[in-house]
């Protein structure tokens, strides 16, 4: 009798534990509180509104408005957040991260990074740079690809839904495919058969459709694809598989695609975005506007690193992509393409430096307010969250950061956030409260 009720007990006590850990913080979070700020960004408008409040309950937006107008509408005893003075923004979208990714620099990183890792170890890795990402203000991230550490992106997600850790909401693409012998690592000796690889390693139709059904079935929210590398890789008839499955899934299909016949391959087999797009030319773009194909440039890694980098052919590459950049954002503007901001981060220093993206992205071509809804609202809807996130109005998840400047006069605020909030709950408050 005593073992059965020592039995029981334990049950209902790994019930609570785990009934806990699986309710994502947001939905445990039915306090109700006032947030007062400076002025908040109405990011659609692209004016703010002055003197502002917003009323946050279980987790949501309930209300924004002028404050005074807000308190009409609040209980006294609600308890109120007085961020004084700063500038409220919706929190931040990076839609091209790599959480899983802290490859070592130098020629062998990428081998020296699969070879003496364990999975678990990259797991942990991941949960860092998802710390440091929330911390900088991206509440919400696509992540495209985990590099080789298998489906541990899927576990960090679902890790962070349950709350066992700090980090963005994610969307995870898993292993992502590529050509066979057309991605990372290079240069492994044959003989190491069993070696792993960066992605997913295809040849032919059948096998890009087993691909994509086993990465959904083992969790991925999108589809990634590697449409070149050097140089055109994956086949239109192959990209085609893979995006008829994933969407008939109901997954995007992000593609990798950098020489302009890959871009052109991509888009013709259907997939949702192409992922930098560095090469692309004017015919690119008018297919992207013709398919409402997104892009996401990735330019924040050349903008800032250009002037570090010691190769000279590296350097010159670095050269030619911006100059590139500077004349394809105003030709993808003038066409009404769909830019969505993404970072690109691989390494220890980078996780966490996402703002450099849209700041690079202002000194290319884009006007701080563009900038910024390419990280809010447009990024929203490429990941169609647009209903969740993207934006500060009522019924949308209360992810919020706050900024003491004016960042539509001085696009670098962005990268000194001094409030984050992620579903209602304060993850991070630099800003003394009045």
């Amino acid at each position: 009798m005593r073992r059965a009720i020592c039995l029981l007990s334990l049950q209902l006590l790994l019930a609570g534990c785990f009934g806990h850990a699986q309710t994502p913080p947001e939905t445990r979070s039915s306090a109700r509180v006032l947030l007062k700020a400076g002025r908040v960004l109405d990011v659609r408008g692209g004016h703010y509104i002055e003197t502002a409040g917003i009323l946050i309950e279980g987790g949501r937006i309930k209300e924004v408005g002028p404050a005074a107008d807000v308190a009409t509408h609040t209980d006294k005893d609600v308890p109120i957040l007085d961020l004084g003075s700063a500038t409220v923004l919706p929190g931040l979208i990076d839609c091209h991260t790599h959480l899983m990714a802290r490859i070592p620099s130098g020629p062998d990183g990428y081998i020296v990074n699969l070879a003496t890792k364990s999975q678990a170890f990259r797991a942990l890795e991941g949960a860092a740079d998802a710390r440091a990402t929330l911390q900088a203000g991206f509440t919400s991230v696509r992540d495209v690809e985990n590099e080789g550490s298998e489906y541990a992106d899927v576990a960090l997600r679902d890790a962070i839904n349950q709350g066992l850790v700090e980090g963005p909401r994610m969307q995870v693409a898993t292993r992502a495919i590529a050509a066979l012998g057309q991605y990372n690592p290079f240069g492994v000796s044959p003989d190491l058969t069993d070696f792993p690889t960066g992605a997913q390693m295809i040849s032919g139709v059948e096998q890009a459709r087993s691909a994509v059904r086993e990465q959904i079935g083992h969790g991925a929210d999108l589809i990634k694809v590697y449409a070149d590398w050097s140089y055109p890789t994956l086949t239109v008839e192959e990209m085609s598989v893979i995006v008829a499955e994933a969407h008939k899934a109901g997954r995007k299909v992000a593609a990798h695609a950098t020489t302009p016949e890959g871009i052109g391959n991509a888009i013709s087999a259907g997939v949702d975005s192409i992922e930098h797009g560095h090469g692309a030319n004017r015919q690119n773009f008018e297919m992207m506007k013709a398919k409402a194909v997104y892009w996401v440039p990735t330019m924040g890694y050349y903008f800032y690193r250009v002037d570090e980098v010691k190769s000279p052919g590296a350097h010159k590459y670095m050269e030619e992509v911006l100059q590139r950049a500077r004349e394809n954002i105003p030709t993808a503007r003038e066409l009404g393409v769909r830019i969505a901001n993404g970072f690109d981060p691989s390494s220890p220093c980078s996780h966490g430096q996402n703002a450099h993206e849209i700041i690079a992205m202002t000194k290319l071509g884009l006007t701080p307010i563009e900038a910024i809804r390419a990280a809010t609202t447009t990024a929203a809807e490429l990941m169609e969250w647009q209903d969740k996130v993207g934006s500060i109005e009522a019924g949308k998840f209360a992810d919020i950061i706050a900024v003491k400047g004016d960042p539509l006069v001085d696009i670098t605020e962005i990268e000194r956030i001094k409030f984050v909030m992620k579903g209602g709950i304060v993850v991070r408050n630099d800003i003394a409260q009045h």
